[in-house]
């Protein structure tokens, strides 16, 4: 079972059929309990940083976030989702982050029209499970802030894209995901992005 944090807010329906059209066992939770046995996480999030990070601690859903990481159950970040997993964002100072990665999430600063709402090329920066093969892939973005990632968590980024400025699109540790852009919007790409997410978590579950 894959399980969609459901915090009230976010692309979660549209996260929770992509996965469903693919073949997934998939729910929404809400509670620790029901998370309980899932064979891989997602973290979906659209709009303002903190009111997403917020409603995530207000649900008590950072909990499941931070134990599956820890326990290694395969986890997605998506979006804003992939943006609270690191230590805040200068979007919302006040509010903190989950701290998976390290490094503040910026205001993309390249000169260009905000927010990015478009497709983009996303380039393939090292050998990883989840992007694809080819070095350059189109995904869908709606987005004017993006991770930087520092420290240890800088090796962790397995894509960029650019817009006025090359910024971190995608992070991957051995069972860690985190992509800026709309992979449920992404059309078949973007499907076929979380297949691999889907059969990794199968993988690991056996």
């Amino acid at each position: 079972m894959i399980a969609v944090l459901d915090y009230g807010i976010g692309n979660l329906r549209s996260a929770e059929k992509a996965l469903g059209f693919i073949g997934a066992d998939v729910q929404l939770v809400t509670t620790a309990s029901e998370a309980e046995g899932a064979t891989g996480i997602v973290l979906p999030g659209v709009g303002a940083y903190g009111a997403c990070f917020d409603a995530l601690q207000e649900s008590g859903l950072d909990k499941v976030a931070e134990r599956a990481v820890a326990a290694g159950v395969p986890f997605l970040g998506i979006c804003v989702g992939y943006q609270l997993m690191f230590e805040g964002s200068d979007e919302s100072p006040r509010a903190g982050g989950l701290g998976i990665f390290e490094g503040r999430v910026q205001r993309l600063d390249g000169g260009l029209k905000l927010p990015q709402i478009q497709w983009n090329q996303v380039r393939r920066e090292r050998p990883g499970s989840l992007l694809p093969e080819e070095d350059e892939a189109w995904f869908y973005f709606v987005h004017s802030f993006a991770p930087v990632p520092t420290g240890d968590s800088a090796d962790a980024v397995a894509g960029t894209a650019e817009y006025g400025e090359r910024f971190a699109a995608a992070v991957e540790t051995e069972r860690v995901w985190g992509v800026q852009f709309h992979p449920e919007k992404s059309g078949a790409e973007g499907l076929s992005l979380l297949g691999r997410f889907l059969a990794l978590a199968d993988a690991v579950a056996r």
